[in-house]
């Protein structure tokens, strides 16, 4: 049996995660997908000692939402430290892959920025279904491990940045 392998090299960071209230954003489009993207993440966090009732899931109908419901979440709650955007856009028959694929980026992008806290771009964006199922838990790994490492990277950073202060 091969061994599942993430593209990228994966440092979790597993102390001083407790306090840490982080938002995760889920796209239903994609859904089985999503949902192993979605598991990934949960089991990161989880693992790296951030409590399960610190962790806010939300469903949103695709990945076009995503930012939106993202800023919808930090205006409803101060206390979210982070969240992370999960989602999955597939190379279709038409251009409109491209124009979803770079509104959710520029998007996500734009809620980090506005509110000053880590928000996690978790979207895969590939050309085949076959290619989404080996990021999602397949032989290539597991976007949403990744997504979840990246913001408690964020988070630590953060928290060092903001405690000069």
């Amino acid at each position: 049996m091969e061994k599942k392998k993430n593209l990228s090299n994966i440092f979790v960071p597993n102390t001083d995660n407790a306090n840490f209230k982080i938002g995760i954003i889920v796209s239903m489009w994609n859904d089985q997908v999503t949902n192993a993207l979605k598991e990934g993440a949960l089991t990161t966090l989880e693992e790296a000692g951030v409590p399960k009732n610190n962790l806010f899931v939300y469903d949103v109908p695709g990945s076009f939402e995503l930012p939106s419901a993202a800023a919808m979440l930090l205006d409803a709650n101060e206390d979210i430290d982070a969240v992370i955007c999960l989602g999955c856009i597939i190379q279709g028959e038409t251009r409109h892959f491209e124009f979803i694929a770079q509104a959710v980026a520029n998007g996500i992008a734009k809620v980090g920025v506005e509110y000053t806290v880590p928000v996690i771009f978790g979207v895969l964006t590939c050309n085949t279904a076959e290619q989404a199922t080996d990021r999602a838990g397949g032989k290539l790994g597991n976007k949403g491990v990744e997504a979840a490492a990246s913001c408690l990277q964020m988070l630590h950073t953060h928290k060092r940045m903001y405690a000069k202060r």
